[in-house]
């Protein structure tokens, strides 16, 4: 089936009476996969009630966490996925199924190390070679 039309089940989606945590890293034989995170901003339907968006979030297999946040948006959403094409899938739900009206999804690159201290040469935005 096209990855545009896979349903919860196909995504990922635990069978019923399976225990995990929903945020856990998913590892192979090889040690860890990738995964691909998006955190993503959303602001529900003038109709939607924030109630749709919990629930609809809960059986989200890419749903890791979420806020309700005091700004221009009402809620920040972190997903991830073994693939861009899943998360893609994901994000587009939001818009198609839990209410919202507007979904702005910035993907997650890669951490910064917070623990080494900065090397005050290099320019801040120049990142690392690695």
């Amino acid at each position: 089936m096209s990855p545009w039309r896979m349903t919860r089940w196909e995504r990922g989606d635990l069978p019923p009476g399976t225990d995990s945590d929903p945020g856990e890293r998913a590892t192979s034989a090889d040690g860890p996969r990738r995964r691909h995170e998006a955190l993503v901003s959303v602001r529900l339907g003038p109709s939607a009630p924030g109630s749709h968006l919990v629930e609809y979030l809960r059986h989200e297999p890419c749903a890791v966490d979420a806020w309700w946040i005091a700004a221009d948006v009402d809620a920040v959403i972190r997903l991830a996925a073994d693939s861009m094409t899943v998360l893609h899938r994901a994000v587009a739900d939001l818009r198609l199924r839990a209410g919202v009206e507007v979904a702005e999804a910035n993907y997650i690159l890669r951490a910064l190390d917070l623990s080494a201290p900065a090397d005050p040469r290099t320019p801040e935005w120049a990142g690392s070679a690695a």
